[in-house]
């Protein structure tokens, strides 16, 4: 009796567990506005409900020089040995528009995490912070607008 009990869980298990472990696209579309300078240099990122750094979902600019101006990203993430594996590419010029999609787990939509953007472009004030934006189902679609460099950020939940 006890060989099917274990059985019957094991399989049930099977079954269930991938379902609490989905990650589902998120995208996102940053149009930057033309603020006449260089291309500009973005972090984007995931903070959970205290604020805390959770990871990289994409760094624009090749330059680690200037990471230190992306100054909350490159401040939460510092102990992040892995940060920048595989999330990186060129800066996003004035007017040009950044497109990025990370796998992100349904557990983190609507629990009180955020996509945060820094941004920083060469003579030109940085810009920790530009856009703080809460990751839930009712959010995507909606633009949230920049404040120095990002005209907006808008995700689409896939």
């Amino acid at each position: 009796m006890r060989k099917p009990l274990m059985t019957t869980l094991a399989a049930a298990l099977a079954v269930a567990l991938p379902a609490l472990a989905q990650a589902r696209p998120v995208s996102m579309a940053i149009p930057m506005k033309n603020y006449g300078g260089d291309g500009a240099y973005l972090a984007v990122y995931l903070t959970d409900a205290q604020g805390a750094y959770v990871r990289t979902l994409w760094v624009a600019g090749g330059k680690a020089k200037y990471y230190k101006h992306l100054a909350d990203w490159n401040r939460l993430s510092a102990k992040d040995g892995k940060r920048l594996q595989g999330v990186t590419g060129a800066s996003v010029g004035a007017g040009r528009t950044l497109k990025v999609t990370a796998d992100l787990a349904d557990a983190l939509i609507d629990a009180g995490y955020e996509i945060r953007i820094d941004a920083a472009a060469e003579d030109m004030r940085d810009s920790p912070s530009e856009i703080r934006v809460p990751l839930t189902k009712a959010g995507a679609g909606k633009p949230q607008a920049g404040k120095q460099y990002i005209q907006s950020l808008t995700y689409q939940i896939q």
